[in-house]
């Protein structure tokens, strides 16, 4: 029976990234002097920028599901995210996740409701002017056949000595009829340290210029940034949706105390999203690590230029 799911995964990938720069749009990037490298351990793929650790991909088997922890600052070199904080300590650093998923919860603890499990990711760059990875994830509950398979692929860069881009692509495969009801609790995610939060007098901005909570929770935007002092260093993180992606720009869900994410399932129309067996749905997002607040990293510039691998795609489809 594993071998069967793993014969699936693998059919679905030569499908997906077999077609021509399908993978390639939001993943161009300037090249830089800064060297990255990737090693592969146990749990763990550990990433670095000019031998400094960056981030490391948590995929253990115990994990409600796999994650970014931690999401070092280029100045500071302390993570930016938390990898656990009240309050909602299953917030988990940066993330992919769902509740109310044919009745299952693939979001919040423990994992009898649901887990993301990983297959082992793989390692396709290594080292240079960026590292590519991949991965599969079964979303299944204890006992029983899978409902989705994601393909996960990963890509890092690090344009200047100020900024890290994490380009995340997940392509959610349904083996069988999926119903998703309406949550907050869903899909990409990110959950700042405590002490780069609102709450402790950092900003939270979306790509309008709303800030704070009460104005940008609800709101639909191609991005929010979140950033703060510590110790005398601003740094802060975007998120910035891909502009091919359904529900384009998604409306967020926002937290004072450091949470944010681009979160369609909360204004589903008819209150659910149905996905037949076999349908797939691609998401693509570009996490941006900086320096300095929103503005001095140019936030909305980095977006442009984002959107432009987007309209490059679909002018080159066109012909």
């Amino acid at each position: 029976m594993k071998y069967w799911w793993r014969l699936v995964g693998a059919a679905l990938i030569v499908t997906v990234w077999s077609i021509p720069n399908a993978a390639e749009w939001d993943t161009s990037v300037q090249a830089a002097d800064e060297h990255i490298e990737a090693k592969l351990e146990k749990n763990k793929i550990a990433v670095t920028v000019n031998e400094k650790p960056f981030t490391c991909y948590k995929f253990g088997k115990s994990q409600k599901y796999p994650y970014f922890w931690p999401v070092n600052g280029p100045a500071s070199g302390k993570s930016i995210t938390t990898e656990t904080s009240q309050p909602y300590p299953h917030h988990h650093s940066l993330f992919f996740g769902c509740d109310r998923v044919n009745g299952g919860n693939y979001w919040q603890e423990s994992n009898e409701r649901g887990q993301i499990v990983s297959q082992g990711p793989k390692l396709i760059k290594a080292s240079g002017d960026r590292v590519i990875f991949t991965d599969e994830c079964f979303w299944q509950q204890p006992g029983k056949k899978p409902i989705i398979l994601d393909l996960r692929r990963i890509v890092i860069t690090a344009p200047s000595k100020d900024l890290r881009f994490i380009d995340f692509e997940i392509i959610l495969a349904a083996l069988t009829d999926i119903r998703i009801l309406k949550t907050n609790h869903s899909l990409f995610s990110a959950r700042v340290a405590g002490e780069l939060s609102v709450k402790s007098g950092g900003t939270l901005v979306n790509a309008e210029g709303k800030t704070g909570e009460k104005d940008t929770w609800g709101v639909a935007s191609p991005w929010c940034d979140y950033s703060g002092t510590r110790r005398g260093v601003t740094e802060g993180i975007a998120i910035l949706q891909h502009p091919r992606n359904r529900w384009f720009p998604s409306k967020w869900f926002t937290r004072d105390y450091g949470f944010f994410s681009p979160t369609p399932m909360n204004w589903l129309k008819d209150g659910r999203l149905e996905l037949a067996k076999g349908e797939k749905l691609t998401l693509r997002y570009r996490v941006v690590v900086h320096t300095g607040n929103s503005r001095s990293a140019d936030i909305k510039g980095i977006f442009k230029q984002y959107k432009k691998t987007a309209d490059t795609a679909t002018k080159g489809e066109r012909r």
